[in-house]
């Protein structure tokens, strides 16, 4: 086959007629049940979940009550996809969402892999909305008295790494009772395991519950999925609402004062965190197929959904930094926290019981796009047929949905929450730069049929170089110091947990009789543990340097230096010249602004990423490939009817 079949190309009028012949093919169309308001609830119901319910807190202790600018800023990102989305589901209402879009923009290399992107959004998504779930409901269940052996609420990455951590804690001195609760759990639930030889079996059952639980339903039928969202909405917005009319009354605002203690880097540092609280909107567009008129109703309910969370988002931001100090929301439950710490135990209760529905109305989304994203694929002929298999009677695709659930079920009894969190981000990332530069490819082919929305159209010929100059005099004049460190590759210094973490038997015998005798002042009694001797000095940057570079131990295990410090600037250092690249087409072409500017904010929140999530992220990549060159490729509809 030639180079250029590669990039084949699906025409608009072609998948209109696809979809007409879908049952003349052996194909069942999808029943047509969704509105405007219920695309909107969807929307809320997969935004409000994670992000409201825990991040929020981390985001805010980093960035203080500036948090808001960060939401801000997230919004806006999405907002500028949001309209690339909007313009593509109107122009294309199927489903397939951006696999879709990239095989009439790019061809379809590109829709594949865009495909395999889409199952680390709502797959690889879903296992980590399970696992968050897992953890509410069994703090839910323990208020109530009842307590789970750890080793079955906690996934086998975590109590295996939390061990390991615990143990070089407490070579170090530290007692187990002074350990943070995290790592006891992990400890416990390791060494407490059923073992097969040297295998601990540590599962996560309540996550293999809910999903189970949620695939089952969605199986069920669109319209119960639908009544069940927007119940499990209705629920989570009555608690948000009675969060910030209780909360108000309990704002001081001298807890504002400083507004962003930690300046523009504190309030970027949660950037990644705070956007996957806004993961799901775009799982709306899979649903087009079954929108009673989808060129009208998809942009609305995503633009809708996007506006009413990020004014909740920056409404419940506000209130929980008015009511304690932000230094102290750097917790999991912040929401319930805060009510606990003012003694107002029955919102505590209230907001418990909430994060547990709001969690499953999250998994409800993103269990249904999945398996849509697949039908079309299969439609297409880069998957089996029987993907895209509807049931008679219910109208869903239900090969696709019970595959769905092993795959979200099985890694999620076994993968730390971390890791799956930031694949899903970057899956996301990825699929959203690809929708937004699709719209610039196709913005200037008057041959393609345009459906009823169209983003509006701003030149940024001369905006986006006068934005990177701006950028640049920024970054010199304002934070030069960050800037030549970046630039420079300066060493970094590890801070206390990861040096004490590191060390053998030998070493942390070494470290602690090193601090003992700088200890001058007495701070410390003879119990202090290393990890506490070391961190007492991290308030005061220059001395904590100063004590670091005393350490009797190699400098590997007290800096990060060279290429081990260089590799995770790789995908920032990506993004700028890409960022150059993007800045020449604008000024050559005309390119319309506001999808460019999804494009940069989504690349950019990429380059936050860490280097092992890109590696990851390129190995599931080459995986897809395989399959594609394997199968997908030579049983591609375009592939037979070049040959017939």
């Amino acid at each position: 086959m030639a180079f250029s079949s590669l990039f084949r190309k699906k025409t608009v009028q072609d998948i209109l007629k696809q979809v007409a012949k879908n049952e003349a093919d052996g194909h069942e169309a999808l029943g047509k049940h969704l509105t405007t308001r219920d695309l909107t609830a969807f929307g809320i119901a997969a935004i409000v979940g994670a992000g409201i319910f825990s991040t929020i807190g981390k985001a805010s202790a980093d960035g203080g009550p500036a948090v808001i600018f960060l939401f801000l800023f997230t919004a806006l990102a999405c907002s500028f996809a949001a309209f690339a989305y909007a313009e593509f589901a109107s122009m294309v209402p199927v489903s397939g969402s951006a696999y879709t879009y990239s095989y009439v923009a790019f061809g379809e290399i590109i829709a594949w892999i865009i495909g395999w992107a889409l199952i680390m959004e709502y797959a690889v998504g879903n296992i980590t909305v399970a696992i968050s779930w897992s953890d509410y409901f069994t703090g839910l269940l323990h208020s109530g008295g009842i307590d789970l052996p750890q080793w079955i609420q906690m996934d086998y990455l975590t109590a295996s790494s939390g061990f390991n951590d615990a143990e070089a804690l407490m070579r170090g001195g530290k007692s187990f009772e002074n350990l943070s609760v995290a790592l006891q759990q992990a400890h416990t639930a390791w060494t407490t395991a059923p073992t097969i030889g040297s295998f601990h079996f540590v599962t996560d059952i309540p996550a293999l519950f809910i999903i189970i639980l949620i695939t089952a339903l969605v199986y069920r039928g669109m319209k119960e999925s639908r009544n069940a969202s927007n119940l499990m909405v209705v629920v989570k917005l009555c608690v948000v609402l009675l969060v910030i009319a209780v909360g108000v009354f309990y704002v001081d605002t001298a807890n504002w004062d400083p507004f962003a203690p930690n300046g523009v880097g504190g309030v970027l540092k949660g950037v990644s965190a705070v956007f996957f609280a806004y993961i799901g909107f775009d799982a709306i567009s899979t649903t087009a197929e079954e929108c009673k008129n989808p060129q009208r109703d998809l942009p609305r309910g995503m633009m809708w959904a996007i506006i009413i969370c990020t004014i909740l988002y920056i409404a419940i931001a506000l209130v929980l930094t008015g009511m304690v100090k932000y230094h102290e929301l750097n917790v999991g439950d912040p929401l319930a926290f805060v009510f606990d710490k003012l003694d107002l135990k029955w919102m505590s209760g209230i907001i418990a019981v909430s994060a547990v529905v709001a969690m499953a109305s999250v998994l409800l989304v993103f269990q249904m796009g999945q398996p849509r994203i697949w039908m079309s694929m299969s439609r297409d002929g880069l998957l089996p047929k029987k993907f895209s298999t509807v049931h008679p009677r219910f109208k869903t695709p239900s090969f696709a949905t019970v595959v769905t659930g092993f795959v979200v079920a099985i890694p999620a009894l076994f993968l730390n929450l971390t890791m799956v969190t930031d694949l899903c981000s970057i899956g996301t990332l990825f699929a959203f730069v690809l929708v937004c530069a699709g719209v610039l490819v196709l913005q200037n082919k008057p041959e393609i049929p345009r459906g009823k929305f169209k983003t509006p159209y701003i030149n940024s010929k001369y905006i986006l170089p006068v934005l990177m100059i701006a950028g640049i005099y920024y970054a010199f004049a304002f934070n030069n110091k960050a800037t030549m460190a970046f630039i420079n590759n300066e060493s970094q210094t590890f801070d206390a947990t990861t040096i004490v973490t590191s060390l053998d038997k030998t070493d942390s015998y070494k470290v602690y009789n090193y601090l003992k005798s700088i200890d001058a002042n007495n701070k410390t009694s003879e119990t202090s543990d290393l990890e506490h001797l070391l961190s007492q000095y991290q308030d005061d940057e220059a001395k904590y340097a100063e004590v670091v570079k005393g350490l009797p131990i190699s400098d590997s295990l007290k800096y990060e230096t060279g290429f081990s410090l260089f590799k995770h600037k790789i995908p920032m250092w990506i993004f700028l010249f890409v960022l150059v690249g993007l800045a020449v087409w604008a000024f050559r072409k005309n390119l319309s602004l506001i999808p460019l500017l999804g494009l940069i904010c989504c690349l950019y929140m990429m380059a936050e990423l860490s280097v092992w999530n890109w590696i990851y992220f390129t190995v599931w990549l080459i995986i897809g490939l395989l399959i594609y060159f394997g199968y997908s490729r030579k049983n591609s509809k375009l592939n037979t009817q070049v040959i017939s």
